[in-house]
């Protein structure tokens, strides 16, 4: 199969003012793509375009919660009047929920589903029509290395991300032999500041909660540009799914061979 160009191409990326989507926004950018840019912080978002605009090529702003859907669509038709196409969708944004299932309430819970779950798909249904228009397209949806595992203190998350691990990977069965590639993201521990914003549940005692900030600190370490080239480059070589990082390639592995057993495995090298 033949490496899918990126060079004039015009890129949709969520979660663009920081952290993989910024990383993700200036390596398209340095590939020649056309962007269109989406976050709920208007300023960072403004920041990181402000560096990758030029005479070039093309790169617009939107202030976007994914987890509207009414602002989704009109998004989509924003892109489809200001860059007349879209050809590749990068469905990044997301946030994190700190706590067990008994410690985080409902409404928290559906928040984060909201936006990790049903903001992906909103995304995905707004798009793929503008992109199935073009001669060859891609979609790559970031789920996590918890997307396949589940550790303890993740359900929510753990729900959403495995969602957009089944999700994507229905859809790339459903969409093969079309124009448009599918790809799913399983990154390991990349240093963002997802876990610093994440909100706390309302069971989560101070404990608990700087236990789980040094852990985070801990395990995010990979730089965001070296994440971002390894999903580029896995979405350049039309790869059905991408794990980032060796982190998440040991966990795989480990989720495979010991699929119900692994979390013991794991419990015992933090308590080491």
């Amino acid at each position: 199969m033949n490496r899918l160009d990126l060079a004039g191409k015009t890129a949709i990326v969520t979660g663009a003012a920081s952290g993989i989507g910024a990383a993700l926004a200036r390596a398209l950018a340095d590939r020649g793509c056309n962007l269109a840019l989406a976050d709920i912080n208007g300023d960072g978002l403004e920041e990181v375009a402000a560096s990758l605009r030029s005479n070039d090529r093309g790169v617009t702003t939107t202030v976007l919660d994914v987890g509207d859907e009414a602002a989704i669509n009109a998004f989509a038709e924003e892109v489809r009047k200001t860059h007349g196409e879209a050809h590749l969708l990068f469905n990044n944004a997301g946030v994190a929920l700190g706590g067990r299932f008994d410690q985080v309430t409902p409404d928290q819970f559906d928040w984060l589903m909201n936006i990790n779950l049903h903001g992906v798909i909103r995304m995905t249904r707004a798009f793929l029509p503008l992109i199935q228009d073009q001669e060859e397209g891609h979609i790559t949806n970031i789920s996590s290395i918890f997307g396949v595992i589940a550790p303890a203190g993740q359900t929510a998350y753990s729900a959403a991300k495995f969602g957009v691990r089944g999700f994507t990977m229905a859809l790339r069965h459903e969409l093969a032999g079309t124009s448009v590639g599918v790809t799913t993201i399983h990154p390991g521990g990349v240093a963002t500041n997802i876990a610093k914003k994440a909100p706390r549940g309302e069971g989560v005692t101070d404990e608990e909660y700087e236990m789980a900030m040094k852990m985070a600190d801990q395990s995010l370490v990979m730089p965001p540009a070296r994440a971002a080239e390894i999903i580029l480059r896995g979405v350049e070589r039309r790869k059905p799914r991408v794990f980032v990082g060796r982190d998440a390639h040991t966990l795989m592995w480990m989720e495979r061979l010991l699929p119900t057993r692994y979390w013991n495995t794991i419990k015992r090298r933090l308590n080491a």
